[in-house]
């Protein structure tokens, strides 16, 4: 976005909207994208207005929304500073997953994209043989993807320095979760099982049948129990580092998936949700009223933002990632690129960035989608109404109808091209994020 900022693009977008603006004003235009509640002018094209209000009423002619509903249904759709489409643009609605954009955007800023989250690894005795003569122990640190490959790197990893057995127990303490499971007795006991190839259960044989060919089996057996303990014990010895995935990978897999306990791991990890709400409206500049979470996921629908909030916080989103050399595409899914998770069975616009949101009564898509008229056009719909595949459908159809009139470009415009090196499928299990730091 700021790519196309830079290249004239506002002065472009005030002309066709018949605006007289001086140069100098034209930079301080500019400025004001920073902050997207703040819009120059509406858009005299009505386009964006027209095709908004048809769909507004098709959803209520064709019953896939009742009629009690009707002012229920947000969208705010705009382009650099164009106001296209504005239906309760500002009025704070049920998001479902759009709050997401929330902890991805307070995340990204609090830790940048190669930030990594370390879980350690010590022992509380001496290691005779290859056994340690007392307790294992995980310092979980807060890592929101430590699954099944992690753990079986990390049981590779321990026996590569010599150790297969231990005497002691399986002490966990921190912030440890695996498979997505927070609560850290049964988290423990999955790591536990996994160190020893011997009690594999199904899940574990057809991972390791998924991983890179060759990859051993760890043989770690635990001779005691699963314990946590909040503080660590002070004579243990550290063994080893793992380090996550870098959060820039972190993020994109949460978001295509709209993994929920990633979610609230990270949202945990800043501070909680109402860090979360009022770090995201400030680094957004929205009114803190048009944000307003219980958590990090969206899960409930106590969870409420205005689609015009919505859209600023992905352009803070865009505005941080392009100060790293990043850009929207490689923190959320990207139709025409990514073939799993959300976009799955989506009809939507090529090479347009979204994010999902579900709930029982709630449907909603935002993102940002390329025009070869408009440029880059920001747009937020959320639906109220229980038929959730007919209004993901005409979520759909309206992105279509309004690609159709602003056309697509030739080309992806650069500033939303994916980085293939980063949007690869994230190499989970590598053993090369777990740093030996004891030497026997």
């Amino acid at each position: 976005m700021l790519e196309l900022l830079g290249s004239g693009l506002v002065s472009l977008w005030l002309e066709m909207a018949g605006v007289q603006i001086k140069p100098l004003d034209a930079l301080d235009a500019l400025t004001w994208q920073s902050s997207p509640g703040l819009v120059i002018a509406p858009d005299p094209n009505p386009t964006g207005a027209t095709t908004v209000q048809e769909y507004l009423k098709k959803l209520i002619t064709s019953k896939v929304v009742a009629q009690n509903l009707a002012e229920s249904q947000g969208i705010w759709m705009q382009s650099g500073p164009m106001l296209m489409a504005n239906h309760q643009g500002t009025t704070p609605l049920p998001a479902a997953s759009l709050t997401k954009i929330a902890t991805s955007l307070v995340a990204l800023k609090t830790w940048g994209p190669d930030y990594q989250f370390d879980t350690l690894v010590s022992i509380t005795g001496p290691v005779v043989n290859g056994v340690v003569q007392g307790d294992l122990v995980i310092t979980g640190g807060g890592d929101p993807l430590f699954v099944w490959e992690e753990a079986i790197a990390l049981g590779n990893t321990l026996n590569k320095m010599g150790i297969k057995q231990v005497k002691g127990n399986l002490i966990v303490n921190g912030t440890f979760a695996m498979n997505f499971q927070r609560q850290p007795m049964l988290a423990g006991m999955m790591l536990k099982q996994t160190l020893n190839r011997a009690t594999w259960g199904r899940p574990a044989i057809y991972t390791h049948s998924i991983m890179a060919k060759g990859t051993p089996k760890p043989q770690v057996v635990i001779s005691g129990t699963v314990k946590v303990e909040a503080q660590p014990n002070p004579q243990q010895t550290l063994l080893l580092r793992h380090r996550s995935l870098p959060l820039k990978q972190l993020l994109k897999e949460m978001n295509v998936y709209s993994n929920n306990d990633m979610a609230e791991m990270l949202a945990d990890s800043v501070g909680g949700a109402a860090v979360v709400q009022s770090t995201a409206a400030n680094l957004a500049r929205v009114p803190q009223v048009e944000i307003q979470l219980i958590n990090g996921s969206g899960l409930g629908p106590e969870n409420r933002i205005s689609p015009r909030a919505v859209c600023a916080m992905f352009m803070a989103i865009q505005s941080e990632a392009s100060a790293h050399q990043l850009n929207l595409s490689d923190l959320f899914p990207m139709s025409g690129f990514d073939h799993r998770g959300t976009v799955h069975s989506r009809h939507i616009p090529l090479a347009t960035v979204i994010k999902t949101g579900t709930l029982r009564d709630v449907s909603a898509l935002a993102g940002v989608m390329p025009t070869r008229d408009r440029g880059l056009v920001w747009f937020a719909i959320i639906n109220r109404g229980t038929n959730v595949w007919g209004l993901r459908t005409g979520q759909d159809q309206l992105l279509q109808s309004v690609v159709k009139q602003l056309q697509l470009p030739l080309t992806v415009p650069t500033a939303l091209i994916p980085h293939s090196a980063i949007n690869s499928l994230p190499q989970l299990g590598a053993i090369s994020r777990n740093e030996i730091l004891f030497k026997s």
